[in-house]
């Protein structure tokens, strides 16, 4: 049987000056120097042409769905002659658009401003909600100093990804879930447009009885595909279906994109010239491991906070397509591990493996195409695994509120 679910209230204790540090200076070499050092690189270069980036698929599918042709966003021929059109120049390879339908109401959306104005107001208006479930997450102002250190958001803001919705998305249904199913349950349905996530989700709501949350879910994502329907046609449908098959081939099996540049295990066997039979049966041998771990954890007594940074470290695990803007929601996993260390009290290793965690994701940016992003997120999972395992130990795993007036190690510095 399971037990009811709620989060444990936050803790009085002050934050460890060390914490604060290192985000705040995260936070302000991504904020300050960012514009600093890609001012003129970053939508557009020094000569006044486009610098290729992931937005460009989003801003020319819109584009295309407001034009009436919204399967056209499929096809990467279109595509790449929109792209050319919009930055100037072209460049090698593709930046296909392989997302479901429903996604081209965004896209749509900022289609309609300029390319530029679209692409810096979906990385500032996609980062609200990631702000503000962070904030909810951690449980004290300091969620949003942790939210902005966090690495990756220098790399989403960079390309224009959807990092800061998806981590928005699992955030917001992991911190509604305890006490309002019903919108956790339309969080989790809107992550319909991330397909890949839909492993995991239903598995450990099936496993926790979490039908509150599981119904609503279900509910949304037939809404989604219904008003995706009649808003773009059965050909949007059948043009998504016709080139899945082929941006797999292309990104999961031809390696078009460097698998340096992928965060899964399946990328990292490849990365080291492993064969594709081999990666695949690691990978899979992961997610059947990660998935059997996932539900009996939700299915036990232990407290919820590390039921949530399980799943949210087992979601970016799972999935074989992987990029490091999606490892945005490891930031989820963190303010939950960071929650309970501010309300019990940090083990002594734990502030020092989770800045070998950041310092993994720094690195991506000067090693090039490397999976430190997962290396990250294992260093994650085992902090997480190792707490939960004290807890067994112990004998004291359970999901009644815990309450503390301070933090067992290391006071001091702002909450």
């Amino acid at each position: 049987m399971t037990t009811p679910l709620h989060l444990t209230p936050p803790g009085r204790g002050q934050v460890p000056p060390a914490l604060v540090t290192m985000c705040a200076v995260l936070a302000i070499l991504q904020i300050v120097f960012f514009p600093l050092y890609y001012g003129r690189g970053w939508i557009f270069e020094d000569n006044g042409l486009g610098s290729p980036t992931d937005f460009v698929n989003v801003w020319s599918a819109g584009r295309l769905a407001l034009e009436g042709h919204p399967a056209w966003a499929y096809d990467w021929d279109i595509q790449k002659k929109i792209q050319v059109a919009v930055l100037g120049r072209t460049y090698p390879g593709n930046f296909a658009w392989h997302y479901p339908p429903p996604f081209l109401f965004i896209a749509a959306i900022l289609a309609k401003l300029s390319y530029p104005v679209a692409f810096i107001g979906w990385a500032c208006v996609s980062a609200i909600p990631y702000l503000v479930a962070m904030r909810a997450i951690v449980g004290r102002p300091f969620g949003l100093l942790l939210a902005l250190g966090f690495p990756v958001v220098f790399t989403n803001v960079l390309v224009g990804q959807n990092g800061f919705l998806t981590a928005a998305l699992i955030g917001g249904m992991l911190v509604l879930l305890p006490t309002r199913p019903v919108l956790a349950g339309i969080c989790l349905g809107l992550l319909s447009y991330k397909p890949q996530y839909g492993v995991l989700f239903p598995l450990v709501l099936i496993a926790a009885a979490q039908w509150r949350v599981f119904v609503p879910a279900a509910v949304t994502t037939i809404a989604l595909v219904l008003l995706s329907w009649l808003a773009f046609g059965t050909e949007s449908w059948q043009a998504f279906f016709k080139w899945m098959p082929m941006f797999s081939q292309a990104f999961l099996v031809e390696g078009r994109a460097p698998w340096g540049k992928m965060q899964s295990l399946f990328a990292l066997v490849r990365y080291f010239d492993g064969s594709e039979t081999l990666a695949w049966t690691l990978h899979w041998m992961l997610v059947a491991a990660v998935a059997v771990s996932l539900i009996r954890l939700w299915r036990s007594n232990e407290r919820y906070e590390w039921k949530a940074a399980a799943l949210a470290v087992g979601a970016v695990l799972a999935t074989p397509y992987l990029f490091l803007y999606d490892v945005m929601v490891l930031a989820i996993a963190i303010g939950f591990i960071v929650r309970v260390g501010l309300s019990e009290g940090f083990l002594r290793h734990e502030l020092p493996v989770l800045g070998l965690a950041i310092v993994l994701l720094v690195a991506y940016q000067f090693l090039g195409a490397a999976p430190t992003g997962l290396g990250a997120s294992l260093l994650v999972g085992c902090l997480i695994a190792a707490r939960i395992g004290n807890s067994y130990r112990a004998g004291s795993g359970d999901a009644r509120p815990f309450e503390s007036s301070g933090v067992a190690h290391g006071t001091g510095g702002p909450g």
